[in-house]
Protein backbone atom coordinates (compact mmCIF):
# COMPACT_ATOMS: atom_id res chain seq x y z
CA UNK A 1 0.00 0.00 0.00
CA UNK A 2 2.96 2.47 1.05
CA UNK A 3 4.89 1.61 -2.48
CA UNK A 4 1.48 2.10 -4.28
CA UNK A 5 1.46 5.95 -2.60
CA UNK A 6 4.34 6.26 -3.10
CA UNK A 7 4.26 5.33 -6.79
CA UNK A 8 1.27 7.52 -7.38
CA UNK A 9 3.05 10.54 -5.80
CA UNK A 10 5.97 10.24 -7.66
CA UNK A 11 3.85 9.97 -10.84
CA UNK A 12 1.75 13.12 -9.78
CA UNK A 13 5.14 15.27 -9.15
CA UNK A 14 6.24 13.74 -12.62
CA UNK A 15 3.23 14.91 -14.67
CA UNK A 16 3.30 17.92 -12.84
CA UNK A 17 6.62 19.02 -13.73
CA UNK A 18 6.25 17.77 -17.32
CA UNK A 19 3.17 19.61 -17.66
CA UNK A 20 4.70 22.67 -16.10
CA UNK A 21 7.57 22.59 -18.45
CA UNK A 22 4.85 21.75 -21.46
CA UNK A 23 3.51 25.50 -20.56
CA UNK A 24 6.11 27.22 -20.09
CA UNK A 25 7.27 25.93 -23.51
CA UNK A 26 4.21 27.06 -24.71
CA UNK A 27 4.40 30.32 -23.70
CA UNK A 28 8.20 30.82 -24.76
CA UNK A 29 7.13 29.85 -28.33
CA UNK A 30 8.25 33.44 -29.88
CA UNK A 31 5.16 35.13 -31.25
CA UNK A 32 5.15 37.91 -34.36
CA UNK A 33 6.19 41.39 -33.36
CA UNK A 34 4.07 44.32 -34.57
CA UNK A 35 6.90 44.98 -36.91
CA UNK A 36 6.85 41.64 -38.56
CA UNK A 37 3.03 41.93 -38.96
CA UNK A 38 3.45 45.27 -40.77
CA UNK A 39 6.08 43.65 -42.96
CA UNK A 40 3.97 40.65 -43.99
CA UNK A 41 0.63 43.09 -44.25
CA UNK A 42 2.88 45.38 -46.83
CA UNK A 43 4.17 42.28 -48.85
CA UNK A 44 0.67 41.27 -49.53
CA UNK A 45 -0.79 44.70 -50.64
CA UNK A 46 2.22 45.29 -52.61
CA UNK A 47 -0.10 45.04 -55.80
CA UNK A 48 -2.62 47.14 -54.71
CA UNK A 49 -3.94 50.41 -56.13
CA UNK A 50 -2.02 53.23 -54.60
CA UNK A 51 -4.47 56.26 -53.53
CA UNK A 52 -3.45 59.66 -52.75
CA UNK A 53 -6.24 61.61 -53.67
CA UNK A 54 -9.98 61.79 -55.26
CA UNK A 55 -11.35 64.31 -57.36
CA UNK A 56 -14.13 65.95 -54.45
CA UNK A 57 -16.43 66.80 -56.82
CA UNK A 58 -18.40 69.41 -55.91
CA UNK A 59 -15.81 71.69 -53.46
CA UNK A 60 -18.20 74.31 -52.23
CA UNK A 61 -20.78 71.71 -51.33
CA UNK A 62 -18.00 70.27 -48.66
CA UNK A 63 -19.43 70.10 -45.35
CA UNK A 64 -16.25 70.63 -43.46
CA UNK A 65 -17.57 70.95 -40.10
CA UNK A 66 -17.47 67.12 -40.03
CA UNK A 67 -14.68 66.66 -42.52
CA UNK A 68 -13.65 63.23 -43.94
CA UNK A 69 -15.63 60.95 -41.69
CA UNK A 70 -19.04 63.25 -42.17
CA UNK A 71 -21.75 63.63 -39.31
CA UNK A 72 -22.02 59.66 -39.74
CA UNK A 73 -18.88 58.95 -38.26
CA UNK A 74 -18.78 61.83 -35.89
CA UNK A 75 -18.90 60.98 -31.75
CA UNK A 76 -22.38 60.25 -30.77
CA UNK A 77 -23.78 62.98 -28.28
CA UNK A 78 -23.53 61.88 -24.39
CA UNK A 79 -21.86 58.75 -25.35
CA UNK A 80 -19.45 57.12 -22.48
CA UNK A 81 -16.55 56.15 -23.38
CA UNK A 82 -13.60 54.16 -21.69
CA UNK A 83 -10.13 53.45 -21.39
CA UNK A 84 -8.24 51.01 -23.57
CA UNK A 85 -4.48 51.78 -24.07
CA UNK A 86 -1.82 54.58 -24.10
CA UNK A 87 0.08 55.69 -27.28
CA UNK A 88 3.38 56.44 -27.03
CA UNK A 89 3.74 57.81 -29.77
CA UNK A 90 4.60 61.27 -31.01
CA UNK A 91 4.98 63.95 -28.29
CA UNK A 92 1.41 64.62 -27.58
CA UNK A 93 -0.61 62.92 -24.45
CA UNK A 94 -2.46 60.01 -26.94
CA UNK A 95 -4.12 57.22 -25.62
CA UNK A 96 -7.02 54.73 -27.11
CA UNK A 97 -10.60 54.75 -26.01
CA UNK A 98 -13.86 52.78 -26.87
CA UNK A 99 -17.56 54.36 -27.19
CA UNK A 100 -20.60 52.56 -25.90
CA UNK A 101 -20.97 51.43 -29.29
CA UNK A 102 -17.69 49.77 -29.56
CA UNK A 103 -15.93 52.61 -31.92
CA UNK A 104 -12.69 52.83 -30.67
CA UNK A 105 -10.78 56.15 -30.92
CA UNK A 106 -7.22 57.82 -30.82
CA UNK A 107 -7.64 60.73 -28.06
CA UNK A 108 -5.00 63.29 -28.20
CA UNK A 109 -4.87 66.25 -25.47
CA UNK A 110 -2.89 69.48 -25.53
CA UNK A 111 -2.26 72.38 -27.98
CA UNK A 112 -2.68 69.79 -31.28
CA UNK A 113 -5.98 69.34 -30.74
CA UNK A 114 -7.35 71.94 -32.43
CA UNK A 115 -4.84 73.12 -35.34
CA UNK A 116 -4.85 69.28 -36.74
CA UNK A 117 -8.83 69.42 -36.63
CA UNK A 118 -9.31 72.41 -38.70
CA UNK A 119 -6.22 71.08 -40.91
CA UNK A 120 -7.50 68.17 -41.93
CA UNK A 121 -11.18 69.32 -42.12
CA UNK A 122 -9.18 71.97 -44.79
CA UNK A 123 -6.96 69.42 -46.42
CA UNK A 124 -9.76 66.80 -47.25
CA UNK A 125 -11.74 69.89 -48.74
CA UNK A 126 -9.37 69.50 -51.47
CA UNK A 127 -9.95 65.81 -51.99
CA UNK A 128 -7.26 64.32 -49.99
CA UNK A 129 -6.99 61.18 -47.70
CA UNK A 130 -7.13 62.04 -44.00
CA UNK A 131 -7.81 60.89 -41.15
CA UNK A 132 -11.09 61.39 -39.42
CA UNK A 133 -10.69 63.70 -37.00
CA UNK A 134 -12.92 65.43 -34.59
CA UNK A 135 -12.99 68.01 -31.81
CA UNK A 136 -14.87 67.86 -28.13
CA UNK A 137 -14.57 70.44 -25.75
CA UNK A 138 -15.05 67.84 -23.39
CA UNK A 139 -15.50 64.23 -23.14
CA UNK A 140 -15.08 62.35 -19.80
CA UNK A 141 -13.89 58.51 -20.10
CA UNK A 142 -13.30 55.83 -16.92
CA UNK A 143 -11.02 53.59 -16.24
CA UNK A 144 -8.16 55.83 -16.94
CA UNK A 145 -5.05 54.19 -15.14
CA UNK A 146 -1.94 56.15 -14.15
CA UNK A 147 -0.45 57.45 -17.63
CA UNK A 148 3.53 57.31 -18.37
CA UNK A 149 2.84 60.63 -19.54
CA UNK A 150 0.31 63.52 -19.40
CA UNK A 151 -1.38 62.64 -15.75
CA UNK A 152 -1.42 66.09 -15.22
CA UNK A 153 -3.24 67.21 -17.99
CA UNK A 154 -6.00 64.52 -16.80
CA UNK A 155 -8.35 65.30 -13.58
CA UNK A 156 -9.23 62.37 -11.12
CA UNK A 157 -12.93 62.34 -11.98
CA UNK A 158 -11.56 61.05 -15.99
CA UNK A 159 -13.48 64.57 -17.65
CA UNK A 160 -11.21 66.36 -20.10
CA UNK A 161 -11.03 69.31 -21.78
CA UNK A 162 -10.04 70.04 -25.68
CA UNK A 163 -9.72 66.85 -27.30
CA UNK A 164 -9.01 65.87 -30.76
CA UNK A 165 -10.73 62.02 -31.25
CA UNK A 166 -9.53 60.41 -34.55
CA UNK A 167 -11.70 57.60 -35.52
CA UNK A 168 -10.62 54.25 -35.91
CA UNK A 169 -11.52 51.94 -38.80
CA UNK A 170 -11.77 48.31 -37.85
CA UNK A 171 -11.30 47.76 -41.99
CA UNK A 172 -7.95 49.97 -42.53
CA UNK A 173 -4.64 48.52 -41.51
CA UNK A 174 -1.46 50.72 -40.95
CA UNK A 175 1.12 49.04 -43.22
CA UNK A 176 4.09 51.74 -43.34
CA UNK A 177 5.46 55.52 -43.47
CA UNK A 178 5.80 57.36 -46.64
CA UNK A 179 8.61 59.95 -47.63
CA UNK A 180 7.87 63.64 -49.40
CA UNK A 181 10.78 62.39 -51.51
CA UNK A 182 9.90 59.10 -52.48
CA UNK A 183 6.61 57.32 -53.03
CA UNK A 184 4.18 56.70 -55.81
CA UNK A 185 3.13 60.29 -57.05
CA UNK A 186 6.69 61.73 -56.95
CA UNK A 187 6.32 64.57 -59.84
CA UNK A 188 2.44 64.30 -59.90
CA UNK A 189 -0.04 67.69 -59.51
CA UNK A 190 -1.54 66.08 -56.52
CA UNK A 191 1.27 65.35 -54.71
CA UNK A 192 2.25 68.87 -55.63
CA UNK A 193 -1.25 70.43 -54.60
CA UNK A 194 -0.53 68.49 -51.05
CA UNK A 195 3.13 70.24 -51.32
CA UNK A 196 1.44 73.66 -51.01
CA UNK A 197 -1.27 72.48 -48.64
CA UNK A 198 1.04 71.94 -46.20
CA UNK A 199 2.36 75.09 -46.80
CA UNK A 200 -0.91 76.80 -46.80
CA UNK A 201 -1.83 75.39 -43.28
CA UNK A 202 1.73 76.26 -41.48
CA UNK A 203 2.48 72.31 -40.93
CA UNK A 204 6.12 72.49 -40.08
CA UNK A 205 6.48 68.39 -37.95
CA UNK A 206 6.45 67.30 -42.34
CA UNK A 207 8.75 64.52 -40.97
CA UNK A 208 7.89 60.61 -42.48
CA UNK A 209 6.61 58.90 -39.20
CA UNK A 210 3.54 61.61 -39.32
CA UNK A 211 2.74 60.25 -42.82
CA UNK A 212 1.16 56.71 -43.25
CA UNK A 213 -0.19 54.18 -45.63
CA UNK A 214 -3.23 51.97 -44.83
CA UNK A 215 -4.69 49.58 -46.66
CA UNK A 216 -8.34 49.35 -47.12
CA UNK A 217 -10.34 46.66 -46.83
CA UNK A 218 -7.21 44.74 -48.91
CA UNK A 219 -8.45 47.04 -52.16
CA UNK A 220 -6.48 49.97 -52.11
CA UNK A 221 -2.96 51.59 -50.09
CA UNK A 222 -4.23 54.97 -48.73
CA UNK A 223 -1.33 57.76 -48.21
CA UNK A 224 -2.11 59.81 -45.52
CA UNK A 225 -0.39 63.15 -44.42
CA UNK A 226 -1.53 62.15 -40.76
CA UNK A 227 -0.75 64.29 -37.61
CA UNK A 228 -1.33 67.48 -39.02
CA UNK A 229 -1.39 69.33 -35.41
CA UNK A 230 1.65 71.26 -35.46
CA UNK A 231 -0.23 73.66 -37.70
CA UNK A 232 -1.72 77.07 -38.08
CA UNK A 233 0.96 79.02 -36.12
CA UNK A 234 4.43 80.25 -37.34
CA UNK A 235 7.46 77.80 -38.92
CA UNK A 236 10.30 78.18 -37.45
CA UNK A 237 13.17 76.29 -35.12
CA UNK A 238 12.22 75.25 -31.70
CA UNK A 239 12.02 78.48 -29.91
CA UNK A 240 10.00 80.12 -32.69
CA UNK A 241 7.69 77.86 -34.30
CA UNK A 242 4.22 77.37 -33.11
CA UNK A 243 0.63 75.67 -33.18
CA UNK A 244 -2.72 76.95 -33.47
CA UNK A 245 -1.26 80.56 -32.72
CA UNK A 246 -2.99 83.11 -34.72
CA UNK A 247 -1.35 86.21 -34.27
CA UNK A 248 2.05 83.51 -35.87
CA UNK A 249 0.16 82.41 -38.56
CA UNK A 250 -1.53 85.68 -39.32
CA UNK A 251 2.15 87.54 -39.61
CA UNK A 252 4.07 84.34 -41.18
CA UNK A 253 5.20 85.01 -44.91
CA UNK A 254 3.47 82.68 -47.52
CA UNK A 255 4.97 82.72 -50.65
CA UNK A 256 9.04 83.07 -50.83
CA UNK A 257 10.36 82.76 -53.97
CA UNK A 258 8.65 82.84 -57.63
CA UNK A 259 10.52 82.25 -61.04
CA UNK A 260 9.18 81.75 -64.44
CA UNK A 261 8.30 77.64 -63.75
CA UNK A 262 8.53 77.35 -59.81
CA UNK A 263 7.15 78.58 -56.45
CA UNK A 264 9.08 78.39 -53.10
CA UNK A 265 7.10 78.71 -50.14
CA UNK A 266 7.69 79.29 -46.58
CA UNK A 267 9.14 76.31 -44.56
CA UNK A 268 11.58 76.71 -41.51
CA UNK A 269 11.78 73.83 -39.25
CA UNK A 270 15.36 73.04 -38.53
CA UNK A 271 17.62 74.70 -35.37
CA UNK A 272 19.44 77.86 -35.51
CA UNK A 273 23.11 77.02 -36.86
CA UNK A 274 24.23 77.77 -33.43
CA UNK A 275 23.32 74.82 -32.28
CA UNK A 276 23.41 72.45 -35.34
CA UNK A 277 26.67 70.83 -33.63
CA UNK A 278 25.01 69.68 -30.74
CA UNK A 279 22.06 68.51 -32.58
CA UNK A 280 23.35 67.45 -36.31
CA UNK A 281 21.00 64.65 -36.89
CA UNK A 282 18.05 67.15 -36.29
CA UNK A 283 19.67 69.71 -37.96
CA UNK A 284 20.68 67.62 -41.42
CA UNK A 285 16.92 65.86 -41.78
CA UNK A 286 14.95 69.24 -40.80
CA UNK A 287 17.34 71.00 -43.47
CA UNK A 288 15.67 68.07 -46.05
CA UNK A 289 12.35 68.49 -44.98
CA UNK A 290 12.34 72.21 -45.70
CA UNK A 291 12.42 70.89 -49.20
CA UNK A 292 9.09 69.76 -49.27
CA UNK A 293 7.49 72.84 -49.98
CA UNK A 294 10.45 74.42 -52.42
CA UNK A 295 10.64 74.37 -56.13
CA UNK A 296 6.96 73.44 -56.93
CA UNK A 297 5.69 74.02 -60.38
CA UNK A 298 3.98 76.92 -60.75
CA UNK A 299 0.84 75.32 -62.92
CA UNK A 300 0.68 73.05 -59.97
CA UNK A 301 0.63 75.66 -57.38
CA UNK A 302 -2.25 77.54 -59.60
CA UNK A 303 -4.00 74.09 -59.64
CA UNK A 304 -4.10 73.69 -56.24
CA UNK A 305 -5.21 77.80 -55.81
CA UNK A 306 -7.95 77.62 -58.22
CA UNK A 307 -9.22 74.44 -56.16
CA UNK A 308 -9.26 76.06 -52.99
CA UNK A 309 -10.74 79.55 -54.49
CA UNK A 310 -14.45 77.04 -54.93
CA UNK A 311 -14.36 77.10 -51.31
CA UNK A 312 -16.79 79.61 -49.72
CA UNK A 313 -15.40 82.07 -46.49
CA UNK A 314 -18.15 80.01 -44.37
CA UNK A 315 -16.43 76.92 -45.62
CA UNK A 316 -13.01 77.86 -44.40
CA UNK A 317 -14.49 79.32 -41.40
CA UNK A 318 -16.45 76.03 -40.59
CA UNK A 319 -13.44 74.27 -40.48
CA UNK A 320 -11.68 76.64 -37.75
CA UNK A 321 -15.47 76.18 -36.08
CA UNK A 322 -15.29 72.22 -36.18
CA UNK A 323 -11.92 72.47 -33.98
CA UNK A 324 -13.49 74.29 -30.82
CA UNK A 325 -11.85 77.97 -31.82
CA UNK A 326 -13.21 80.79 -30.65
CA UNK A 327 -15.77 83.50 -32.74
CA UNK A 328 -12.32 86.16 -33.32
CA UNK A 329 -9.77 82.81 -34.05
CA UNK A 330 -12.50 81.84 -36.41
CA UNK A 331 -12.69 85.66 -38.52
CA UNK A 332 -8.65 86.11 -38.00
CA UNK A 333 -8.30 82.67 -39.49
CA UNK A 334 -10.76 82.60 -42.30
CA UNK A 335 -9.19 85.84 -43.81
CA UNK A 336 -5.21 84.96 -43.06
CA UNK A 337 -6.52 81.49 -45.63
CA UNK A 338 -8.34 83.76 -48.05
CA UNK A 339 -5.13 85.63 -48.25
CA UNK A 340 -3.43 83.05 -49.31
CA UNK A 341 -5.83 81.44 -51.62
CA UNK A 342 -5.70 84.72 -53.38
CA UNK A 343 -2.06 84.74 -53.09
CA UNK A 344 -1.62 81.58 -54.91
CA UNK A 345 -4.45 82.83 -57.72
CA UNK A 346 -1.97 85.56 -58.26
CA UNK A 347 0.53 83.27 -59.59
Amino acid sequence: MRRAALFLLSLGLTTGILGGAASRAQDDKPTKSKASKKKERAAAAADLPAVLWRDPGDIAARDLIYGMGGKEHAPAENAQYKFVKEDLNGTSTKFYIEDSQGVQWLLKIGEEAKPETAATHLVWSMGYLTDEDYYLPQIHVTDIPHLKRGNKEIPADGTIASVRLKRQDKGEKKIGNWSWFDNPFVNTRELDGLRVMMALIDNWDLKADNNKIYTEKDMEKRYVASDEGASFGRTGGVSTRSKGNLKGYEEAKFIDRVDVDHVDFVMATRPLPLFAPFELPNYVSRSKLEGVTKHIPRVNAKWIGEQLSRLTTKQVGDAFRSAGFSDEEVEGYTRAVMARIAQLNAL
